[in-house]
């Protein structure tokens, strides 16, 4: 029964994405576009991401300077960054699924209409494009996953801080926190570093599939 409703979903989703394309066909909007798009819409997300892990490493910062002050207030805070980060990253890795979901609708397509051609020239130069941008795209997936592949344990050790500071609603459990600090920080820091590296292959990718 289970493997049934499997099967029955993944026919329901195929149809639907089929349905899909041949509306977008219409309007002139072909695969091709979709993938443009979609990458766009990838490295907004991760932009986002950026900006929002930042501003969580920036309360964290915050966290350790701790003064004095409400700590329900510092636990909010710390929450709310907490929360916002978790919607960033699963929203970037949303968008990296539907790049990756019409980008092998789009590789198969052209692998079936390059067996059409009558003409060899044609059908070797074809052959190269799809090649070419199957490297510049693998090499762009592979970025995209590796940045995604950097917030779950940023996003864990958030999370146990945020439950720390939560059940220990002090002034030593802020001391105690300080500990852990530093691997956030770092963690962080390489997460930025690995979007922003993502980002940049979008952009190239972007731009050669406009040409």
């Amino acid at each position: 029964m289970k493997r049934l409703l499997i099967i029955v979903s993944v026919l329901f989703l195929f149809s639907c994405q089929s349905a899909y394309y041949s509306t977008m066909e219409k309007f002139g909007i072909e695969k091709r576009d979709i993938l443009v798009d979609r990458v766009e819409a990838a490295k907004e997300s991760q932009e986002g991401a950026q900006e929002q892990f930042s501003s969580a490493l920036e309360q964290f910062i915050q966290l350790t300077n701790y003064q004095g002050g409400e700590l329900q207030k510092v636990y909010e805070n710390l929450k709310e960054q907490f929360e916002n980060s978790q919607y960033s990253a699963e929203l970037v890795s949303d968008r990296v699924d539907k790049v990756e979901t019409v980008a092998d609708d789009l590789f198969d397509e052209w692998n079936e209409e390059i067996k059409q051609y009558s003409n060899n020239k044609l059908r070797r130069d074809s052959q190269k494009k799809l090649n070419n941008t199957k490297r510049r795209y693998n090499s762009l997936l592979k970025a995209m996953r590796k940045a995604e592949s950097k917030m779950a344990p940023v996003l864990t050790a958030m999370n146990d801080n945020v439950l720390y500071l939560k059940h220990n609603l002090n002034a030593n459990a802020i001391s105690g926190l300080q500990g852990e600090f530093g691997n956030i920080k770092q963690d962080i820091n390489q997460l930025i570093k690995e979007m922003k590296i993502a980002i940049e292959q979008s952009n190239d990718f972007i731009s050669s599939m406009k040409n």
